[in-house]
């Protein structure tokens, strides 16, 4: 009986600690959220609230107003999320199963290879020039994948463990016993049981590519293959970036709700990753194989 007290106390503390901790992160999206949907004369005046001030359309509106600059920017970064996410995905777990092959010559060199990377960097200036110079990536939409896929080392380490330590050797033996060759074996056994890792690591990079604007900063002079997170960075400094596109001489539009319409913006630019975690979130716990190899 007093164990059993015990335990209902645990968890009586630990659900309350977790649910405060829950409300706690939840709050800047709260703030966020109704801050969007408040009167920009109102937030100027008594501050953010996690209830609207004002009940206003008006910052989503004037986005629907500026849909050509709003929605070319959406475009070029659901565009960019794809690509990345899947080119960025298909060199991960190539890479990754290869270096899961003890019996590959050379594999401790490349494994070396790929840790030094994560390790050292041959830099901005130098990276800047090859990817402009000798790639001729500057100004293009290829300029806002090229560069992130080159970072997932971590990835490739993180996919490549799992291989070796989560796929039952026996199943991928059994197979190379029928005749499946190197390529059969890996797109047939190894990446359908692979999924869950595959999902959790493809979730962090189309993260990584719908969140990114630096890239867009170093490699864009012009505003054709703004993302929607660059366009956020620019409006932040410069909110006449909205009205005009490109030329920022001009006086500011005192009728643009120049607070609210970064909120806006920024619910816009954070909805479909909220939208789309939760039909993730089930591949970070799920065990990967159970019950496939009977002993």
């Amino acid at each position: 009986m007093v164990n059993s007290k015990s335990a209902r106390r645990m968890n009586g503390v630990s659900h309350t600690v977790l649910f405060l901790l829950t409300f706690l992160a939840l709050v800047p999206f709260l703030i966020l959220i109704s801050s969007s949907f408040s009167e920009d004369t109102q937030i100027i005046k008594y501050g953010y609230s996690m209830f609207p001030r004002g009940f206003s359309m008006d910052a989503y509106g004037y986005i629907l107003t500026n849909f050509s600059v709003i929605g070319r920017a959406y475009g070029v970064t659901i565009a960019v999320t794809v690509i990345g996410t899947a080119a960025s995905l298909i060199i991960t777990n190539l890479g990754a199963y290869m270096l899961s092959q003890d019996d590959l010559p050379g594999v401790k060199v490349l494994m070396f290879l790929v840790v030094f990377t994560m390790l050292f960097s041959g830099g901005l200036v130098p990276t800047y020039y090859i990817y402009t110079q000798v790639f001729h990536l500057k100004d293009t939409l290829w300029c806002l994948i090229v560069p992130n896929l080159l970072l997932n080392a971590f990835n490739i380490i993180l996919i490549r463990n799992y291989y070796r330590f989560s796929i039952p050797k026996a199943i991928v033996e059994s197979a190379r016993i029928d005749g499946a060759g190197e390529f059969t074996t890996f797109v047939r056994i190894v990446f359908p049981l692979s999924l869950p890792i595959t999902a959790t690591v493809g979730l962090l990079t189309a993260i990584m590519f719908w969140n990114d604007w630096q890239n867009g900063l170093y490699y864009l002079t012009g505003t054709e293959w703004y993302s929607i997170q660059q366009v956020l960075r620019v409006m932040s400094s410069q909110i006449t970036f909205l009205s005009n596109g490109t030329d920022s001489t001009q006086g500011v539009n005192r009728d643009i709700p120049t607070t609210t319409i970064r909120m806006a913006i920024a619910v816009v630019a954070i909805a479909p990753i909220l939208i789309a975690y939760p039909f993730f979130q089930k591949y970070f716990v799920k065990g990967i194989t159970l019950g496939a190899v009977k002993e």
